[in-house]
Parts: C-alpha cells; structure tokens; sequence
C-alpha cells in the first residue's frame, strides 16, 4: 500500500463564500470524517495536495495527515474519499477526507492495470474490457496499489477471468471470480453495430461499481 504525508488546517470559515476566498489564496476546503467523531473541517495547500493526487493517480494510499489546530498537532490515518473538481479550469473545489483504522477490514476498490500489448490485438483480435477495478476486504495496509495484469500472451478468443489474478492472501475477494477481466474477441464473430442481430460482446461483463469505505457521515453546511 502506497503511504504519504499531507499536511492540513483546520478550517474556522465555512460556506460558498469563505470556500471562494480560500481558494483564491491558493488553499483547497476539505472535510475529515471519522466513524466515531464529528466531521472536521479543513484546508490544504493546493499546490502540494495537487502533487499528491499526481502521485495517487489510480492507485489506493494511505494518506498520514497532519492535522494543526493552534499549536496541537495530530496524525490521523485516512483515504480520499471523493474529490470535488471545477469541469471548465479541472480545479480543486472541494476535498473528502475519511478516517480509518489500521486494524479493522474494510471493502476497498482496486484498479486493475493491464500490462503489455495481447498478441491477437495483433493477429487482428478485438481488445475486450470485462472491469477495469475489483471490491475486495481486508486491513488498509495488506491492499496492493493496483493489481497488474499481463495480457501479453493472449491469442484471439483468450481471456482472463478474477480467478485467474494473484489475489493477496490477506484479502476476500468481493466480486464473482468467474468475472470476465479482459478478453480477445475473434472479429469474424462480433458483428457490427447497425447490423442485423444483436451485437456480439464475447467475454463482456459489467465493471465493479467503487467500493465506499464503511464509515459514512452527512456533510455539513
């Protein structure tokens, strides 16, 4: 599991106003929620937290927040839990933060990283995605940064199904293992979209829906 250090303030001003305001001294609003604490409010250096988002980057990390309030300071173990964007400048709005433990199992999603280029994409094979991500459930530090997958050896009409990835001991698997990851689809068979019949999708299977951490709050105003 990928850890790294932020530090954090806490954050007096609240509202659509005050967000504004700490936004345009280059500070990100964030709240901190815990399972058995009421929410915190906080801001962060954008710049510094852009750069750990750039680290993250489809991975899972355990993120050892330094928390100031006045002159105490605490260490608190925590996951992003949603990250609010601007969709026209891609900005920072707004941070989720939640608070875990280490020892306790929580349901965690995963990406998976497809390695290498299949031969049959080669031989004129269609490449198939089943899921990019598996829900799997275990302590916060035995979960991988992503689970890699090499596709290089696939011919057309190979696949590869959960069953058939290392999944670390400590962990359940949440989703079916019978669940088509990627599959190498023969294009005589898959017939075109406007054709006649229904489509052919060989090996297709739905994507895992993110997995939420356990510990949910309401957000404040």
């Amino acid at each position: 599991m990928l850890q790294l250090e932020m530090d954090a303030n806490i954050r007096s001003t609240h509202g659509k106003g005050a967000a504004r305001v700490l936004r345009s001294k280059g500070l990100t609003p964030a709240v901190l929620y815990g399972a058995k604490a009421e929410p915190v409010s906080l801001e962060l250096e954008t710049k510094t937290f852009t750069k750990t988002l750039l680290e993250i980057n489809r991975r899972n990390a355990l993120i050892n927040l330094s928390v100031l309030e006045g002159k105490k300071k605490s260490t608190r173990h925590v996951i992003i839990k949603e990250l609010q964007t601007d969709p026209l400048r891609d900005g920072l709005l707004h941070a989720d933060f939640c608070e875990i433990s280490l020892e306790e199992p929580m349901n965690l999603v995963v990406y998976i990283e497809l390695l290498g280029e299949a031969k049959g994409v080669g031989l004129g094979g269609i490449l198939q995605v089943g899921m990019d991500r598996v829900r799997m459930r275990g302590k916060i530090l035995d979960f991988p940064n992503s689970l890699p997958v090499d596709i290089s050896g696939l011919s057309i009409e190979d696949g590869i199904t959960l069953k058939d990835i290392d999944i670390p001991a400590n962990l359940e698997l949440l989703d079916d293992e019978n669940s088509t990851v990627v599959y190498i689809a023969d294009p005589t068979k898959v017939k075109a979209v406007g054709g006649e019949g229904e489509e052919e999708e060989a090996g297709e299977a739905a994507p895992a829906e993110a997995a939420e951490p356990e510990a949910e709050a309401e957000a404040p105003e």
